[in-house]
């Protein structure tokens, strides 16, 4: 065991962990969700602390044997080291004190320690003086955050572009079936198969092109503005180099807030790509709707579709398949659209010159971005590629309804079209049949006029 102090007073640690008083103070007072930082979170708040370390050093500020400690301990964590050193909760008071003093305090220790020293002996390394030199709390949390969100995001675009991929080859392959279309579950007007699939994509394509542009925002970063965007305690060479040796260390793109007071206040950048998931949410989520409605059955159901079957659906009903992806990304979907209002309340409880609630909007929002990833790999992957069509189904069906009266309305008029529509579904019998019947058309015009559809081709 070993003995430390703080402002608060003093406790006793074991001896062979990183974390110190400070992490183990959090851990009491936050107990929430028993989840920890996430892992991305924890390698960006190591990154920063390495391009830290080495500007300091360069503004000879630190030791070359502190910096190349720090860089080097920071290198093992960002690699996977140390993670279960990492003890405070997800969600925090404070605004991310406790994640920040929770990375000094396990990178000074093991410093310490490849310096040859004692854990807790801060005369060596010291997890405020040295490794948090020139930050604070307020420029590093949401300079990670914005990191994480940049490399979660990327990782999900990259998973909805697949999913692009699969919908248009889907679009492709339908594009010679002509089925029903419906509005308000009711048969409306022909339509191709294809023609379905290829407005799932128009709409995440949309999505694409959405969440990069909200992306672009988190690359402006406030690092070196530390406490309140003035930049407080920051030697000059600290402030011009930070983001510039961040970059350089790590191949990024970073860029310093122009208004560093702003960037370090307000999360509007957040709740923004927030707001772009749960448009995402909500188009994949109806386009499983559409996938469970044109799949269902499989004999008294719509039917014009079958999803991959994937496993038993019922511990009592012998040989029931259930659209179990559809099911599970629609749930992925309800949360990332739940997670969205307390982004937004996050986003709006700033006072002044801080928002002090950045622990539960990254909670929420990291959470969304990797379930956002993870249902559009999953979508894509164990139901998309493996859709098949009923072609046959989707011929009876569109023969059955009398929504092709529509064709006729240019000719014989709406009233008209109508009447023999009626006239169909009470004998039970095809418009087609009553138009022949009734002579009200030569049969090459019938058909002509009952085979233009749909009128679009596939875009």
């Amino acid at each position: 065991m070993r003995i430390e102090a703080d402002s608060m007073g003093s406790m006793v640690i074991p001896e062979e962990v990183y974390y110190g008083i400070q992490s183990l103070r959090a851990r009491s007072n936050f107990n929430m969700t028993g989840r920890p930082l996430h892992p991305v979170f924890i390698t960006n708040l190591a990154r920063i602390k390495r391009a830290a370390a080495l500007t300091n050093f360069e503004a000879g500020l630190l030791t070359k044997e502190q910096a190349f400690s720090i860089m080097k301990v920071c290198e093992e964590i960002a690699a996977g080291s140390f993670r279960e050193q990492f003890i405070v909760d997800a969600i925090q008071g404070g605004a991310g004190t406790s994640a920040n003093m929770n990375a000094n305090e396990v990178i000074a220790n093991r410093a310490i320690e490849l310096l040859g020293g004692s854990k807790g002996n801060y005369s060596v390394i010291h997890p405020n003086d040295h490794v948090n030199m020139a930050q604070s709390t307020n420029d590093v949390i949401p300079s990670a955050g914005k990191m994480t969100v940049t490399e979660l995001l990327k990782a999900a675009v990259a998973e909805l572009k697949k999913l692009c991929q699969a919908l248009n080859q889907k679009s492709s392959e339908f594009d010679n079936i002509l089925k029903i279309g419906r509005t308000q579950l009711q048969d409306a007007v022909p339509m191709r198969l294809g023609q379905s699939f290829g407005a799932y994509l128009s709409a995440i394509k949309r999505d694409v092109r959405r969440l990069t542009l909200a992306g672009e925002e988190m690359l402006n970063l406030n690092l070196g503005g530390t406490a309140i965007g003035s930049g407080i305690n920051v030697s000059s060479y600290y402030y011009s180099n930070i983001i510039p040796n961040l970059n350089k260390l790590f191949n990024y793109e970073y860029k310093q807030a122009g208004d560093m007071f702003d960037a370090t206040q307000n999360l509007d950048g957040f709740v923004q790509v927030s707001g772009c998931l749960k448009s995402c949410a909500v188009n994949l989520s109806k386009i499983c709707n559409d996938l469970r409605l044109l799949s269902s059955g499989p004999r008294t159901g719509l039917g014009e579709i079958n999803l991959p079957p994937l496993q038993n659906g019922s511990s009592i009903m012998p040989g029931k398949v259930n659209p179990v992806i559809p099911e599970v990304v629609n749930q992925a979907a309800f949360q990332i659209i739940g997670n969205d209002a307390a982004i937004t309340w996050a986003g709006a409880a700033g006072q002044l010159e801080l928002n002090a609630f950045e622990p539960v909007l990254f909670y929420n929002l990291f959470e969304s971005l990797d379930l956002l990833r993870q249902a559009s790999q999953a979508l894509t992957s164990l139901c998309i590629t493996g859709i098949t069509a009923n072609k046959d189904r989707c011929q009876s069906l569109l023969e059955k309804s009398v929504c092709v009266a529509t064709a006729l309305c240019p000719v014989i008029g709406y009233e008209k079209s109508a009447a023999v529509a009626k006239t169909a579904l009470r004998e039970g019998t095809t418009v087609k049949e009553i138009i022949h019947r009734e002579n009200i058309l030569p049969e090459e015009e019938t058909e002509r006029l009952l085979n233009l559809f749909p009128m679009t081709t596939r875009v």
